[in-house]
C-alpha cells in the first residue's frame, strides 16, 4: 500500500513552524509569482491540503550549480521543508542510495504515481554517437529521460544547460549537447547559470497550487520571472541614461558604480529577475557586485563573443539628446503634447543627475528638483526689491 505523502503545512507544523510562519511563507511565494489576491488564497489552500508531489531529479551534462542554488534558498521554511533533501524520490546528487537501490526509486515512482510526479532535468542531453557521452545505469540519458517523462505531471528544465545547452553546446558542440525542450513537448524552461532559488521554488509552488504549468513566454520560460530585462530593473540604469560608464574595472567610474555597459554587460538583452529578487536573501547580484551581466539565461550566450566586450550600439536617449529633436519623433509617434512634456522632463532629470554626479550641485539643489545658480538668486533678489 502506497503511503499518502504529507502536505507542506503538515510537515511545517510537525517541525515546529507556527501558522504565522506558514502564512508568511505563502505570501512570500505569492509575491514572487505576482499572484492576485484570489490566486494567492488558492496557493495557500493548496500548500495546506495538497500533498507534495514526488520528484524525480535527473542529472545529465551539467555542473550541479542548479541543485546547489535550489537547496540553498535563503528562506528558512523553504530550505527546511520544501527543499529538504529527503523530499526528493530520486536525485543522483542528494540521495544516499546508489546503484540498483537508486534506480529502483525511479521505477517505483513511475509505477505508483503516474501523472502525479514532477520530472526535473538538470543538464543537456548528448545526441552524438548514440548518446554515449552520458549514460546512467547502463542507459543513455535520452532513454532514461523519455521513460520518466512519459507519465510525468510536468517536466521542468533547470538551468541553462537543460534550457538551451549552455557551455556544453558551445561551438563545435562535440557531444551534440541538446536542450530538453528539443527532445520533449511542454517543457518549462527555467534558464540561468544557475537559476535563482526562489524562482525555482516559485515554479514548483505554482504547479502544486494550480495543477498546471505557469504562464510561459515564447521560449517556454515562466513570465512571472522572465518578462523583465535586467537593464530595466538595474539600479545602475540612471548612469546609463546619463552617459556615465565604467571604462576599466579599476577606474574612478567603477568606484562610483557607473554603468557596466562598456565592460560587456548584456543586461539590455537579458530577461531575468536578478535585479528584482537577487541572490543570497536579496543581498546582491552580479551587477551590484561590480561584474557585468553575461546573459547566462539567454540562449547562445556562450557563443556570443567575449564577455567583456561591449554589445553593439544599443539605442537610448543619452544626455546629449535635445528635447526638440526627440520631440519631433515622439510627436509623430505619440501624437500629443503629453509625450513631448515627458521627454523634456526626463532629459532635464538626466542632466540633473549628471551634474550632481560631477559635483556641480549641492544637496539642497537636488532636493529642490532643479539647479539653482547665483544668477537666478540675484534676479529674484532684485525683483523682490
Amino acid at each position: 500500500m502506497v503511503k499518502e505523502p504529507l502536505s507542506l503545512w503538515q510537515i511545517a507544523r510537525s517541525r515546529g513552524y507556527s501558522r504565522r510562519d506558514f502564512l508568511k511563507f505563502c505570501g512570500y511565494l505569492s509575491a514572487a509569482l505576482g499572484l492576485e489576491a484570489g490566486q494567492a488564497r488558492a496557493l495557500t489552500k493548496a500548500l495546506e491540503t495538497k500533498p507534495r508531489p514526488p520528484v524525480l531529479w535527473f542529472h545529465f551534462q551539467e555542473c550541479t550549480c542548479c541543485s546547489e542554488s535550489f537547496i540553498k534558498s535563503s528562506h528558512p521554511l523553504l530550505a527546511d521543508i520544501l527543499l529538504d533533501r529527503i523530499s526528493l524520490d530520486y536525485s543522483l546528487t542528494l540521495q544516499a542510495a546508489a546503484g540498483e537501490q537508486a534506480e529502483a526509486a525511479v521505477t517505483e515512482t513511475i509505477k505508483n504515481y503516474p501523472g502525479q510526479y514532477i520530472l526535473m532535468a538538470e543538464g543537456s542531453v548528448p545526441m552524438k554517437d548514440d548518446g554515449v557521452y552520458c549514460t546512467i545505469a547502463g542507459r543513455t540519458a535520452l532513454d532514461g529521460l523519455r521513460e520518466a517523462a512519459e507519465k510525468a505531471m510536468a517536466v521542468i528544465a533547470w538551468g541553462s544547460c537543460a534550457s538551451n545547452g549552455c557551455v556544453q553546446a558551445a561551438s563545435p558542440n562535440p557531444t551534440g549537447a541538446t536542450p530538453i525542450h528539443k527532445l520533449l513537448p511542454n517543457v518549462v524552461n527555467v534558464p540561468g547559470c544557475p537559476p535563482i532559488a526562489e524562482v525555482m521554488t516559485g515554479v514548483v509552488a505554482h504547479l502544486l497550487a494550480f495543477g498546471r504549468l505557469p504562464q510561459l513566454d515564447s521560449q517556454g520560460r515562466p513570465k512571472a520571472f522572465y518578462s523583465t530585462r535586467i537593464h530595466d530593473s538595474c539600479y545602475r540604469r540612471p548612469y546609463y541614461d546619463a552617459g556615465l560608464f565604467v571604462e576599466s574595472f579599476d577606474d574612478d567610474g567603477a568606484k562610483k558604480g557607473y554603468c557596466l555597459y562598456k565592460m560587456g554587460c548584456r543586461g539590455p538583452q537579458t530577461y531575468n529577475s536578478c535585479g528584482i529578487i537577487r541572490w543570497n536573501g536579496s543581498t546582491s547580484y552580479p551587477i551590484q557586485s561590480g561584474a557585468p551581466c553575461i546573459g547566462c539565461s539567454e540562449a547562445g550566450y556562450y557563443d556570443a563573443g567575449p564577455f567583456y566586450r561591449s554589445l553593439p550600439a544599443f539605442p537610448g536617449f543619452g544626455v546629449e539628446s535635445t528635447a526638440d529633436r526627440l520631440g519631433i519623433y515622439l510627436a509623430a509617434a505619440a501624437g500629443g503634447g503629453v509625450a513631448l512634456h515627458a521627454v523634456a522632463t526626463n532629459i532635464r532629470k538626466r542632466r540633473l543627475i549628471k551634474r550632481e554626479l560631477e559635483g556641480s550641485l549641492k544637496d539642497k539643489d537636488l532636493k529642490a528638483g532643479k539647479p539653482k545658480d547665483k544668477t537666478e538668486k540675484t534676479e529674484k533678489t532684485e525683483g523682490g526689491a
